[in-house]
């Protein structure tokens, strides 16, 4: 197969926003069936690079000896790839329903679209100039979605996600010149500081491990770079599943596995100071994280902060730095994903058929909305981590991998664990029950205009649910092949 295939997914989204954007095209059936269409076939091209595509580097330019725009898939990018393309489709049509009550429809669509290219380019880089570049690209293709009501809210939010990604990216390209001098930008398991360079600059090079990572980790919402996020939710709902679960926010998290296990290496790197602090940011984040989601009652902004939490679970696996830790918190990506998005959709068909954002609001519901509230009540069980749900898999794995490093702070970890674990059922829960258990003044009048959408929205929320299930009870074959990234063999 011709090398060239691996940009298709890459360009063929963008190239499809963009002209979306320029014809301003305005019957709504046409526009969904044009996005349907590229996106649909973009997930096939995506997912057929991944499983049969070519393995061998493409360089399209090189601009010198160790720098260059280049691509290539190995087990990493296959794992986000195939994230991102299944999810995104999936997003699509819930998006063809819910973003009707929006406006601006192509506007939405066109870069809906658009950064979804955006994002494979960012999973099929091949070094750390090409992940830089998409990453750069990603915030300012988003920015238009987060701000896409263009109300005092959406300019503020849209605002403050432009500071926090630009500042964070910046001590993230400190990383990348200093990585570049030091070693090679190309993404090698194991790293690629080069021994003879790196002696008598341990420290300096520690430090700037620690920009990188804070870089990094502004997408990735750890405390207290995490602000952006809670405001990025006044986005449509769309968007704020695919920042919270998929696109931005796991885009910090791929960051931060690339330029620790393949930039910096975990041989350099454990056992240091730089590790500590790095662990010890990401606990205090999980607990902070899921103690802010129990104090708000804005239903959107609770998940907001739920996934702030979440997010450093699966950091706190990767700053293990070991085998064990990477599976554990490459597992907890992929069930994040699915089950955050199904939670957020949940929120979405409310505030759609309702247009109420707060919990307190929602007596009553379980009856008037069925299927979203089942599916929610499903979904919060798998991301408390109540066996056999998916959450408990992942979180016992991350759990596991830190008692195997015998390491004092990993343990100060796994209480970080099971604290959250606690809040967690207190946020999600109290949810469940207003709308299951109402109060005794309650009447059923009240919500007799309360119904669930339509199947473009259930649906997606029903097919999730089962694939969160289904990875709960086959959790095996994900594992194998994390196992078999971590030990570098794909």
């Amino acid at each position: 197969m011709n090398s060239l295939i691996v940009i298709l997914p890459v360009l063929l989204p963008i190239v499809a926003g963009a002209g979306l954007l320029i014809s301003g095209c305005s019957d709504r059936r046409k526009r969904q069936i044009y996005v349907a269409s590229v996106v649909a076939v973009n997930m096939l091209i995506t997912l057929g690079v991944i499983f049969f595509g070519p393995k061998e580097e493409l360089t399209l330019i090189r601009f010198s000896e160790g720098m260059s725009l280049a691509f290539r898939v190995d087990g990493l990018s296959s794992v986000f790839g195939t994230m991102v393309s299944v999810l995104w489709t999936v997003t699509t049509f819930y998006s063809f329903e819910y973003i009707k009550h929006e406006g601006k429809e192509t506007k939405f669509f066109s870069f809906f679209t658009m950064s979804f290219g955006v994002v494979v380019g960012l999973s099929f880089a091949a070094n750390m100039l090409t992940f830089y570049l998409f990453y750069e690209l990603l915030t300012l293709a988003t920015l238009p979605l987060v701000m896409h009501a263009m109300d005092d809210k959406a300019r503020s939010a849209g605002k403050k996600y432009l500071i926090y990604s630009m500042s964070g990216a910046a001590f993230a390209f400190i990383a990348m010149i200093f990585i570049s001098q030091f070693g090679s930008l190309d993404f090698v398991m194991g790293g690629t500081l080069a021994a003879e360079k790196i002696s008598g600059y341990k420290d300096v090079l520690l430090t700037v491990y620690l920009l990188g990572f804070m870089g990094f980790g502004v997408k990735a919402a750890v405390f207290p770079l995490h602000g952006w996020l809670p405001s990025a939710s006044v986005a449509p709902t769309p968007v704020s599943a695919l920042l919270h679960a998929v696109a931005v926010v796991k885009a910090g998290v791929f960051a931060i596995i690339r330029l620790t296990y393949y930039c910096f290496g975990t041989e350099f790197l454990y056992g240091t100071w730089v590790q500590y602090v790095m662990m010890g940011v990401v606990i205090f984040t999980i607990v902070f994280g899921s103690t802010m989601a129990l104090r708000t009652s804005h239903f959107k902004r609770r998940l907001a902060y739920s996934t702030v939490s979440n997010l450093s679970y699966i950091l706190f696996g990767v700053v293990l730095m070991t085998p064990a830790g990477l599976v554990g918190g490459l597992i907890h990506m992929i069930f994040h994903a699915v089950i955050k998005i199904t939670l957020f959709f949940c929120a979405g068909a409310v505030l759609y058929k309702t247009h109420h954002e707060y919990v307190y609001t929602l007596e009553g519901f379980g009856k008037a909305m069925p299927v979203t509230m089942l599916t929610f009540a499903i979904s919060s069980l798998g991301l408390i981590g109540v066996p056999p749900f998916a959450g408990f898999t992942s979180k016992w794995q991350l759990a596991t991998a830190a008692v195997e490093t015998g390491n004092p702070l990993a343990y100060v970890g796994i209480a970080a664990l099971i604290i959250s674990a606690l809040l967690t059922a207190l946020y999600l829960l109290s949810v469940v029950i207003t709308a299951y258990f109402p109060k005794k003044d309650f009447r059923l009048e009240q919500v007799k205009d309360v119904a669930d959408p339509n199947r473009l929205m259930t649906v997606p929320l029903t097919l999730l649910t089962a694939a969160s299930v289904v990875l709960a009870v086959f959790p095996a074959p994900l594992i194998n092949i994390f196992q078999q990234i971590a030990a570098g063999l794909f």
